[in-house]
């Protein structure tokens, strides 16, 4: 398999032609030399784009890094600075950087929302949440009611901890609605269609009265920790699907 091969088996399931709002130009995003060519024998996933998951994705003999966080958003900008450091331990070890953003939180097998939703065990799963006019997040339906506490359990069986609890709603929780990363502010999509909880990345200072007013329970995992759910399915998806080797690269923020 090579690179452009590669790449047009991720599309044909997180088609990122269906999000025509986002900017952050998905798929290849830095190619390698021969992208016609050069064999994919192992492929690295991680969140973030940067140094240093090149750095270790190239160490680890990897000829691909997939991420959810690319390099370039839509707009020209210098190659310069930390910028150059980035794309330069890429262009270095020949070393091929796939991105996919909000195609990546929104597909419903792989995604981001979806796979959040399947590991708290909501059923009655469906779409929800708009960004630029794209639907990304998900909602459903627990099949038993539970405390904020035990649903942040459900959130991290691992024992990672969330950024923040805000326990501003009912005591029982049934309803759930789910956007990842940084959504706080959609806390209103989810009061508007009657979620008992809300569970995002990061909230910011100016969400926290609009959601205790609002009387609604929200939890931040954290925008990193709400975003390997994604990357880490599509991992699995390839080794299923190809039998390709890939290595899953964990840099976490702690935000």
């Amino acid at each position: 398999m090579t690179l452009n091969e590669l790449n047009r088996y991720f599309n044909s399931f997180l088609h990122k032609e269906d999000y025509d709002s986002d900017v952050s130009l998905n798929g290849i995003q830095i190619s390698n030399s021969a992208p016609n060519e050069k064999p994919i024998t192992k492929v690295a996933f991680a969140v973030d784009a940067c140094e240093a998951t090149a750095l270790k994705a190239a160490e680890a003999g990897a000829q691909v890094l997939f991420v959810h966080h690319g390099l370039f958003w839509g707009h020209c900008e210098t190659i310069t600075g930390t910028h150059y450091k980035r794309v330069a331990a890429f262009i270095k070890n020949d070393l091929a950087l796939i991105a996919y953003h909000i195609p990546l939180d929104a597909n419903e097998f792989v995604g981001n929302n979806f796979g959040i939703a399947k590991r708290i065990g909501l059923e009655k799963v469906r779409p929800f949440g708009k960004w630029r006019g794209m639907t990304l997040g998900a909602i459903g339906e627990l099949s038993q009611e539970v405390k904020i506490d035990e649903l942040a359990q459900k959130l991290f069986p691992n024992g990672e901890k969330p950024s923040k609890i805000l326990p501003f709603g009912k005591e029982m929780i049934k309803k759930v609605a789910v956007i990842s990363g940084g959504a706080g502010e959609d806390f209103t999509q989810a009061v508007k269609i009657g979620a008992d909880a809300y569970i995002t990345g990061e909230v910011s200072h100016e969400d926290y009265h609009g959601i205790e007013e609002s009387g609604i329970n929200v939890i931040a995992g954290g925008h990193y920790n709400t975003e390997t759910v994604g990357v880490q399915l599509v991992q699995r998806r390839l080794e299923e699907d190809k039998g390709l080797q890939t290595v899953f690269i964990d840099i976490p923020t702690g935000l």
